[in-house]
């Protein structure tokens, strides 16, 4: 059985709760350093690196599935949850580096870069448990050579991403509609994008060479006509690093499926797609 481990996770030997009528040392259990959780299945996308992906869920309409692994992977787990048009899923940050030391602040992008706050004051993915949450629409349950498949979108995670949990939205509990976000109280802007000649004429020839001319036997890192709004929708949120978004004509390479995305800012702030390439 696949499992991922998490360390770090350290509980004092007793608590001391101080009461309005008294003061009452609490005593807690025996608890271990670390937890073993296994992973259930893992996440298939079109994005295989970190740039690019969208720096929280829902803000692309990327669609992307997640396989299951066994014993997991039975349809009698999933009965009724189709009955709920978004899922939490719960996973692991496998494309960080692992921290030697906790860190206890993080410089969130969306404050620029450069800005500290306190790591539980952020939704960074370099977190103690190393374990990410996501808010997710559910388009269907499949079976699929043996496997079921949940068919996603707006994943903020990227391909063989392992999945550790994953469970209903309840919008009655969940939705809190008059919740203070803190640095984030709206969606970040996005940035217009525009196409190059060039790159149009790409993306047309990658479209006639990759498709199927049966839908159903269509491999999902196939480039699809749709792929090409997904990618300028990706691009839109600006994945470079905060510190570098001021940078005109300096190309950037996003990878997505099997090509490689060149792009790039003008005089004006605008993200335009140069170039793309297959990867090799």
């Amino acid at each position: 059985m696949a499992v991922c481990k998490m360390e770090n996770w350290q509980y004092p030997a007793y608590a001391k709760i101080s009461l309005f009528y008294a003061n009452v040392i609490y005593s807690m259990p025996s608890t271990p350093s670390n937890l073993t959780i296994p992973i259930i299945g893992y996440h298939r996308s079109p994005l295989s690196q970190k740039f690019g992906m969208p720096r929280q869920p829902n803000l692309v309409d990327l669609v992307s599935h997640i396989e299951m692994l066994p014993p997991y992977d039975t349809l009698d787990a999933f009965v009724g949850i189709e009955d709920f048009s978004h899922l939490w899923i719960t996973w692991h940050t496998h494309h960080n580096k692992a921290q030697v030391n906790f860190k206890p602040q993080v410089r969130p992008p969306r404050l620029g870069g450069n800005a500290k706050l306190g790591v539980f004051a952020t939704r960074s993915t370099y977190r103690p448990s190393a374990l990410g949450l996501s808010v997710v629409r559910l388009l269907a349950v499949d079976k699929q050579q043996g496997k079921v498949v949940l068919r996603i979108q707006g994943a903020d995670m990227i391909d063989a991403t392992p999945i550790v949990d994953i469970k209903p939205y309840v919008a009655y509990s969940d939705a809190i509609i008059d919740a203070i976000s803190g640095f984030a109280p709206a969606a970040p802007t996005t940035k217009i994008v525009k196409i190059s000649t060039r790159a149009q004429h790409q993306f047309s020839a990658f479209l006639t060479e990759e498709s199927s001319s049966n839908p159903v036997n269509i491999n999902y890192l196939s480039i699809q006509k749709n792929d090409l709004d997904i990618i300028c929708a990706l691009i839109a949120q600006d994945p470079r690093p905060a510190y570098r978004q001021h940078e005109v004509d300096q190309v950037f390479i996003m990878r997505y499926k099997q090509v490689d995305v060149h792009f790039q800012m003008d005089n004006e702030g605008v993200l335009w797609l140069v170039d793309i390439q297959q990867v090799v």
